[in-house]
């Protein structure tokens, strides 16, 4: 299984994990929308943080199920464990290194309906 590697903008929030990626997910909700997140789903076993987890803010809003995290330092919204599946992560696609996102498919969430 392939191995990533993502950072946050400034490079304080750092981690990897191990996943194939076969495709993209933007979902609808409210939170995503604003924050435009086009995401990868990991397993939250998968997701390791390297480096800068005294940097991770989080954020939890709605059932305050879903565990949203970002940078606090440079404000970069990094991965979000599922409200409906806290054993995933979703992880901001841009924060992964070397990504081509526009390679991979896009499939749309109705969140906003959930």
């Amino acid at each position: 299984m392939p191995g990533y590697s993502a950072s946050c903008h400034c490079g304080a929030v750092r981690f990897a994990f191990d996943v194939r990626i076969d495709e993209l997910v933007r979902c609808n909700c409210s939170l995503c929308t604003k924050r435009n997140a086009v995401m990868v789903s990991v397993p939250r076993d998968s997701l390791r943080i390297v480096a800068g987890e005294e940097a991770l803010k989080s954020y939890r809003w709605n059932t305050g199920h879903a565990l949203h995290y970002f940078c606090g330092t440079c404000g970069v919204y990094t991965f979000h464990q599922r409200r409906i599946d806290p054993a995933m992560c979703s992880v901001n696609a841009f924060c992964i290194d070397g990504l081509d996102v526009d390679a991979i498919p896009l499939r749309e969430v109705d969140g906003r309906s959930r």
